[in-house]
Order: C-alpha cells, then sequence, then structure tokens
C-alpha cells in the first residue's frame, strides 16, 4: 500500500507517464501466495505439537500441565522421556519425583 502511494507520488512529481499498476499487481499475489505458506506452516506445527502433547498426557502420572512442559522442554515423544535421565526430567518445571519414578517404572 505504501508502495502504491509512493508511486503515484513520484508521477505526479516528476509528471511521469509510467503506469505502477501493473507490477503491483504482481507484488500482490507474491505476497498473497508467501502468506499462504505461512500460515499453513503454523498450522501445521500448531496440530503437530498438539498432537505431541496429547501423547506425552497418555504416560502415567503425566498430566495436561506437565506433558506442555515436557513437549517445551524438549521432551517431543513418549519414548523420549522414558528414556531421559532423572536430572533432565527433574530440571522440567511441573515434573517432580513421584513423576519421575513412575516414568522410570515404565522402562
Amino acid at each position: 500500500m505504501i508502495s502504491k502511494f509512493l508511486s503515484k507520488l513520484k508521477s505526479i512529481l516528476f509528471k511521469s507517464a509510467v503506469t505502477p499498476e501493473t507490477p503491483l499487481k504482481k507484488e500482490k499475489k507474491a505476497v498473497k501466495s508467501a502468506k499462504t505458506k505461512t500460515k499453513t506452516k503454523t498450522k501445521t506445527k500448531a496440530v503437530n505439537s498438539k498432537k505431541s502433547i496429547e501423547t506425552l498426557a497418555t504416560l502415567p502420572g503425566v498430566g495436561a500441565k506437565s506433558a506442555k512442559a515436557l513437549y517445551e522442554a524438549g521432551f517431543k515423544t513418549t519414548k523420549a522421556v522414558i528414556a531421559a535421565d532423572e536430572k533432565d526430567l527433574l530440571a522440567v518445571s511441573g515434573v517432580g519425583i513421584n513423576l519421575v519414578k513412575k516414568l522410570k517404572k515404565l522402562k
């Protein structure tokens, strides 16, 4: 929008016969396609993270909050949580010693 305004301003000030409408149409199409790709990636990431958090919540003793905390700490799968060191799990906020003991029984 600003570029369109500047183009019109240039044409008025310098009285050129250049019509800036054609390049702007191409630019708008490129911007629209870029926005669509970004939205799709964001939605896909949101869906994947939501599924991963739901999967982590299936572990015994892990609720929605602790599943989200584990996911944000880098534990994306249940296997990663089960294989993790006790110290790494205790470093996650919302995860206590009792939960770690439950998870270690799954090995």
